[in-house]
């Protein structure tokens, strides 16, 4: 039994090997991916703002920032996480600060209002006419697939408040917000790996040192002949 034992220690230590190898691999992979992704983020510096109090400002104003957040965590679900946003360290690189930038570019696109103008009267195919002229449109709230495209002003609108920098913006951000995401799993898994290295090698280490010990201890029998018959 002592010597199964021994074996099973001898076993775990192995495989303790084999999972903190795996683990420093996966830490050594990710973390390259997260120095790009930093570097990637530095070159296009992309900066969220702070006031003087470390509080996220937006256009300078704190109510900005906090209607922008609003969005994020209350309309998008968004799971924000403080400790991402550091006024010390206020370049984009977190999947949060990812989100708030995304959510601020939307912000700002659904709360505008668009100018557009109608060089001539348009009758939409609904026989509605719209008299050439310039009209005030707000967006409203609006997504892309809000709009009435029926409608020449609104069709308009749609495109000035959406326009391909707006989507692309958003885009990007989003691979951004993915790839911290990814990251951040990448370090979970390394460290898992690490983690249970560490305890099979404390457990098969431990066997092995258990069983010598018991086998140092144990009494050893005396030889006692077996009589035979005269």
């Amino acid at each position: 039994m002592i010597g199964r034992l021994r074996n099973l220690g001898l076993v775990l230590a192995v495989l303790g090997i084999v999972f903190v190898a795996a683990g420093a691999y996966a830490f050594i992979k990710t973390n390259e991916g997260a120095q790009s992704l930093s570097a990637l983020s530095a070159a296009q510096d992309v900066k969220l703002s702070y006031n003087a109090q470390g509080q996220l400002v937006d256009r300078g104003e704190v109510a900005g920032a906090t209607a922008i957040m609003s969005l994020l965590k209350d309309d998008w679900k968004y799971p924000v996480n403080t400790a991402d946003l550091n006024p010390n360290d206020p370049v984009v690189n977190t999947a949060t600060e990812y989100m708030f930038q995304m959510a601020a570019i939307t912000y700002h696109t659904l709360n505008s209002t668009q100018t557009v103008v109608l060089p001539k009267d348009v009758t939409a195919a609904d026989g509605t006419v719209y008299k050439a002229g310039t009209y005030q449109f707000p967006v409203d709230g609006r997504y892309w697939s809000a709009f009435n495209r029926a409608n020449p002003i609104e069709a308009a609108a749609r495109e000035q408040a959406w326009t391909g920098t707006a989507h692309g913006l958003i885009a990007e951000l989003g691979v951004g917000t993915v790839t911290a995401t990814a990251l951040q799993l990448g370090f979970g898994v390394a460290d898992l790996f690490a983690g249970l290295g560490f305890f099979a090698l404390i457990s098969g280490f431990g066997l092995v040192w258990a069983t010598r010990a018991q086998t140092e201890t144990a009494p050893k029998r005396a030889f006692q002949p077996n009589a035979q018959p005269a």
